[in-house]
């Protein structure tokens, strides 16, 4: 999800520095788990497993601040590699904004990301306050949602024959995922589908991979990402599978996939399929834009790890 709109890149006027007894450290995993749940309070619409599957990546890149003993705010910034890292989880509990505790915890955590080329998804009337914080515009993601039953009827009889489970992270599978991620993430895509009520598919054609797609449910429904895809119609293949593996009994639960832009084919199939756009995030990064492959970036994994 993106970034809260109170952005740390700034201070507000009047802004207080933090009282000393403010004190920032690693979130344990429980405390990442709060941060989950406090996002889901902003509206975020977290995954039920998201908190295992995003600390695994970096366990230390999960900040909190403490005032008094008592966790008032989270960040994180994910480093996959030694080039590149992602910022999301920034959460200042309501009546501890502009008080300067926000600017402090994010001024230490983008020191865990120091040297790497950092990306964020972010509150699109907030762009000018990101670049006070060195990050520069890549490009619009937008999320679209419906139904599953809606999506599913729009589909109609799509042949899925060349899709399976996906269970392991095969060399293959790392190769394919690297053309549409700017770091390896083994780590991630490992807990990723192998995550309780996570449902995977790979579209395999002559033993080469042309596309993976992860369905997990959320507080609300259901989220599609990553879906990757080499064209439409393996997209297509792709989530008449995923979709089809919710039960029949919540195929009435909404279904969101957050896709990019400059993808218009992504934006093409989402109107096929009924899927109405509810916001929108920028894309932003303080280095050079990756060079990933945007065309078959169908869905995006998470606005919260890249």
């Amino acid at each position: 999800m993106p970034l809260a709109s109170f952005w740390p890149g700034f201070k507000h006027q009047g802004e207080a520095e933090p009282v000393s007894d403010y004190h920032i450290r690693t979130l344990a995993s429980a405390e990442v788990q709060r941060a989950v749940d406090w996002a889901a309070r902003e509206g975020w619409n977290p995954g039920l497993q998201d908190a295992e599957c995003f600390r695994v990546t970096d366990p230390d890149g999960f900040l909190g601040g403490f005032l008094g003993g008592e966790m008032i705010a989270s960040v994180s910034v994910v480093n996959y590699d030694d080039s590149f890292a992602f910022l999301g989880f920034y959460i200042v509990r309501p009546e501890y904004r502009g008080a300067g505790h926000g600017l402090q915890l994010f001024r230490h955590a983008m020191t865990h990301g120091k040297g790497r080329n950092v990306g964020l998804d972010g509150v699109v009337d907030q762009q000018e306050n990101y670049r006070r914080s060195d990050f520069d515009f890549a490009y619009n993601n937008c999320r679209f949602g419906g139904t599953v039953a809606g999506a599913l009827k729009r589909l109609g009889n799509v042949h899925t024959g060349a899709v399976q489970p996906l269970s392991e992270v095969s060399g293959a599978l790392k190769t394919y995922d690297r053309m549409m991620f700017p770091a390896p993430r083994d780590a991630f895509l490992a807990s990723w589908l192998g995550a309780a009520g996570h449902h995977s598919r790979v579209c395999l054609r002559g033993g080469d991979i042309k596309g993976y797609a992860t369905l997990r449910p959320c507080l609300s429904g259901y989220k599609v990402g990553p879906l990757f895809a080499d064209d439409a119609g393996t997209a297509r293949a792709l989530l008449a599978s995923v979709l089809g593996a919710v039960p029949e009994g919540r195929k009435d639960q909404p279904v969101f996939i957050d896709m990019p832009a400059p993808n218009a084919r992504a934006f093409d199939l989402a109107g096929e399929l009924g899927l109405e756009k509810s916001f929108e995030t920028v894309r932003m990064y303080t280095g050079d834009q990756p060079d990933i492959d945007l065309s078959r970036i169908y869905g995006v994994t998470t606005f919260e790890l890249g």
